[in-house]
């Protein structure tokens, strides 16, 4: 009985191993394929993080230079006590992002902000101006009927005051007449922190209105609908440094962090790999000395 079954029995543990053999093989290729694609992954995010540790050097030089502008502009403001008018309740917020991404939660936290600010009541009232493809995509699934204007290629280049003079203009020239609202960008307090800050905005109504304007000497419409002009202009110059500085900066922190994940995982898959790839030449030994005992 035993002899007569014994052929069928030795084909299919044949084929058993054959089969275990096969995908076995198929197993060690995937893990290859994968080392080698994580591998890749690491050699781009450290690159990447090089690059953004450049620019990140020169855009900490030139937040230096832009800041005298926002907090200028901020000052007078604060200085005549320039308040938002009861009459008018159109607000204008303003979200700083760009249209570049693999920055951490960077352009999230300023969309985050303008999301809480739409969910509140009162924000039929409300319009957004998305600066920058990243917030637009984030605050147009759900707040799309509050979206008047979305300035692109925002980030791919160093910011200047020539950028953001197109980009006050295109604003004042929307349509959309407000009385007051918010500028919301990111602002920059080390290699590895922001917040998310704002800088008021205030229609000319409001600002001839403030208490306080007459201690400025010859002010009259034409003066203060100009330095309306300059003063967003700078404000938004500002906020442009400020967001391309920590944009670089949590640019560089995530594709250092990418990169190190990338080497524990490379760690974890050679690993596998090595203890794979052992265990396959084992079973070959172990066929073929099995083998040689049943010829001998």
């Amino acid at each position: 009985m035993l002899g007569r079954f014994a052929p069928g029995v030795c084909t299919q543990v044949a084929a058993v191993s054959q089969q275990q053999q096969t995908r076995n093989m198929a197993t060690l290729k995937q893990i290859s394929m994968r080392l080698k694609s994580v591998k890749n992954i690491q050699k781009i995010t450290q690159s990447m993080k090089m690059v953004s540790a450049a620019k990140y050097a020169r855009a900490e030089r030139d937040l230096k230079a832009a800041r005298p502008y926002g907090e200028g502009a901020v000052q007078f403001y604060e200085q005549a006590e320039v308040t938002a008018t009861e009459d008018d309740p159109k607000q204008l917020y303003i979200a700083m992002s760009s249209d570049r991404g693999l920055c951490g939660a960077c352009h999230t936290g300023v969309s985050k902000v303008i999301r809480l600010r739409l969910a509140e009541p009162g924000a039929e009232n409300i319009k957004v101006i998305c600066v920058g493809d990243k917030s637009r995509a984030i605050l147009q699934r759900l707040y799309s009927k509050h979206i008047v204007a979305v300035a692109n290629e925002i980030g791919r280049l160093p910011p200047t005051f020539t950028d953001a003079s197109k980009l006050a203009t295109a604003i004042l020239t929307c349509g959309y007449d407000f009385g007051s609202g918010k500028i919301i960008y990111n602002k920059f307090r080390s290699v590895v922190s922001y917040q998310q800050s704002d800088m008021p905005l205030f229609s000319q109504k409001a600002v001839e209105n403030a208490p306080k304007l007459t201690v400025y000497d010859s002010l009259d419409s034409d003066v203060i609908q100009s330095y309306m002009e300059f003063s967003l202009a700078s404000m938004l110059f500002y906020a442009l440094k400020e967001g391309a500085c920590s944009e670089q900066s949590s640019r560089m922190t995530a594709m250092d962090n990418a990169s190190k994940n990338a080497g524990e995982m490379i760690e974890k898959l050679t690993l596998t790999f090595n203890r794979t790839r052992q265990a396959v030449i084992t079973r070959e030994l172990i066929e073929i000395i099995s083998g040689a005992a049943a010829l001998e």
